[in-house]
């Protein structure tokens, strides 16, 4: 009864922030338990293959169809000077046969449909590699896929780890009761006392316009950006883990203080973690991982090398790939540290690249996914010849975490900026209008501002000792003084936030 009604609670928030978008997430469900089923009971592994595939395909089609049709369409004109428009076929037939009057020449993208179509094929292939058994009930499976703390911005989680919580009783202990205040509060504050303010009073402004500011404001955005980005997303994962622990369900970490990292590869394993982990164990591993290329890898490349071709719209990228192809062929064949190298590393960039195209068909994704891979196998090379390497101390700690902390912020540019000729803007602000004469001018006119990200750093690097600490003692204060802290961070909340509303950043993808 209580998965139920948290179902039909989860449908009611997902139709109030989506409409008849709902009608899409109740395919998803309906289509994967049924095929759920048809792979468990299928005798014949040919059979479990095939059910599976077509779990797959039906998911990625519906992803593709709402996420990329303008892309796919705009690059059908430029390749072959056609002129067709988006038409919103789904629009069409539920005007037709619902007597709806949506526009059919607008495809909007269905609110969290990237993240449980993510949910829907893991739970597939989890019942095709038999780690678990398919859920018995509809209602079981819905609120698996549509548990609303979690449906719009994650985390992805796991059938695996969340369905055999559907079968235990309820039970909230007083130390539960408060880990989930806290998580809910803490999400609170990043999001909106520290995100939301910095983005608001300084970020949004420059990168709505990066030349009408001097490069120094330009690089203090960038790293402001990289605050705001951690604190909205983790903020929001922090709120739908303490309200899913209040209902009795844990859900996975997803943030881990990134920004500690020492190097690009533990970035990954910090940052947005279930969706680094599902693409490592459903994409990546399934490659070939680190053993090299297969089947699946060149069908990977393929797929990505037609994928930047069409963005770019100009055969001439193609022939530049054929001729790269060409070219990795002939060193592989006669040098074999470079064909080690080739198929160690060829499925990390496979991943990477399809991680950026994940979040979005542009330019600038395929460019910082590529710099997230390009770095993972830099440093792999660096730290064999890395004579800080195996240094542990707080030097050669503070010097690792300084360079990758700046990389992820230099590919931070591709991320948030609206246009490539927007990239190109600040990079050229910051590299030939710096301007460093007016940074004490700045720092004053920007100084509650720049206060924010520093206290934000310097929260974001506490040793997790202290934030052990602190989250212990507020778990174990008295109800009353809870109540008390409460009320004053909303208090607090209610001050800060902006008259305009700030969508979370992770809802646009």
């Amino acid at each position: 009864m209580r998965n139920a009604y948290l179902f039909l609670v989860s449908l009611f928030f997902y139709y109030k922030t989506s409409g008849l978008f709902i009608s899409i997430l109740l395919f998803s469900t309906l289509s994967d338990y049924v095929i759920g089923h048809l792979i468990y009971s299928s005798r014949k592994n040919l059979n479990k293959k095939i059910f599976l595939a077509i779990s797959v395909i039906i998911n990625l089609f519906v992803l593709c169809y709402f996420k990329y049709a303008y892309f796919f369409t705009d690059s059908f004109n430029a390749f072959f000077e056609t002129n067709f428009e988006v038409f919103n076929h789904f629009a069409y037939w539920t005007n037709s046969y619902a007597g709806t009057h949506f526009t059919v020449n607008k495809i909007l993208l269905p609110v969290g449909i990237s993240f449980y179509t993510f949910q829907t094929i893991s739970y597939a292939v989890d019942v095709y590699r038999e780690e678990i058994k398919p859920v018995k009930s509809i209602l079981d499976f819905g609120f698996y896929v549509s548990f609303f703390p979690q449906l719009v911005a994650g985390p992805i989680v796991r059938a695996a780890e969340f369905i055999p919580q559907l079968y235990k009783p309820y039970s909230l202990s007083k130390y539960n009761f408060g880990l989930a205040l806290f998580w809910i509060l803490k999400g609170l504050i990043k999001k909106v006392i520290i995100g939301d303010y910095i983005a608001v009073n300084f970020i949004d402004r420059i990168f709505d316009n990066p030349m009408m500011f001097t490069g120094f404001e330009n690089l203090m955005a960038l790293y402001g950006y990289s605050l705001q980005v951690y604190a909205d997303f983790s903020g929001y994962t922090d709120m739908a883990i303490g309200i899913a622990l209040l209902m009795g369900f844990t859900l996975p970490r997803n943030f881990n203080s990134p920004y500690k990292a020492k190097n690009v590869g533990e970035f990954w394993k910090r940052w947005h973690i279930s969706l680094s982990s599902w693409l490592k164990d459903y994409l990546y591993i399934p490659l070939g991982g680190n053993r090299g290329g297969s089947i699946g890898t060149w069908i990977a490349l393929v797929f990505i090398i037609l994928f930047i071709v069409m963005l770019s719209g100009k055969m001439i990228v193609l022939y530049a790939f054929i001729w790269a192809a060409l070219l990795c062929v002939f060193l592989a064949v006669w040098i074999k540290p470079f064909r080690n190298w080739l198929t160690t590393n060829i499925n990390l960039l496979i991943t990477m690249l399809l991680g950026g195209l994940w979040h979005g068909a542009s330019w600038q994704f395929v460019i910082w996914g590529g710099l997230n891979g390009l770095g993972i196998v830099v440093y792999k090379l660096w730290r064999k010849i890395s004579p800080y390497e195996r240094y542990d101390n707080l030097l050669a700690l503070i010097f690792k975490v300084f360079i990758t902390f700046n990389f992820i912020t230099f590919t931070r540019i591709w991320f948030r900026a609206e246009s490539m000729e927007d990239t190109w803007q600040i990079i050229d602000q910051i590299g030939t209008n710096f301007n460093a004469s007016l940074i004490p001018e700045i720092l004053s006119s920007y100084s509650n501002v720049f206060a924010m990200m520093l206290i934000g750093y310097v929260i974001h690097w506490l040793p997790s000792n202290i934030k052990d600490w602190y989250r212990e003692t507020f778990i174990r204060l008295p109800l009353f003084i809870k109540i008390l802290l409460t009320t004053l961070t909303i208090f607090c909340v209610y001050q800060a936030m902006s008259s305009e509303l700030q969508a979370f950043i992770y809802f646009q993808f």
